[in-house]
């Protein structure tokens, strides 16, 4: 499940990303345990969490209930 690199990471994108680490960090969860656990691999989690792709919607889902987040907890305003 691959996602298209973005040229500069976009604000809400790092934002995500940054929630995304916090959630999965909070967990006790490595970025491999994560991935795993969504079937995704381990550098796609990465760039996620470095805000480098465009995530669907659904992929966000089944990241945030893995780290144990409502999926509004990473895309709400600052």
């Amino acid at each position: 499940m691959a996602g298209v690199p973005t040229k500069t990471a976009h604000p809400l994108l790092k934002r995500i990303g940054m929630r995304l680490r916090r959630a999965r960090q909070s967990k006790g969860l490595s970025q491999e345990a994560l991935a795993l656990a969504v079937g995704m691999d381990r550098s796609y989690v990465s760039g996620l969490e470095r805000g480098e792709f465009n995530v669907s919607v659904v992929a966000l889902d089944r990241l945030a209930r893995a780290a144990g987040v409502r999926l509004a907890l990473l895309v709400e305003g600052e």
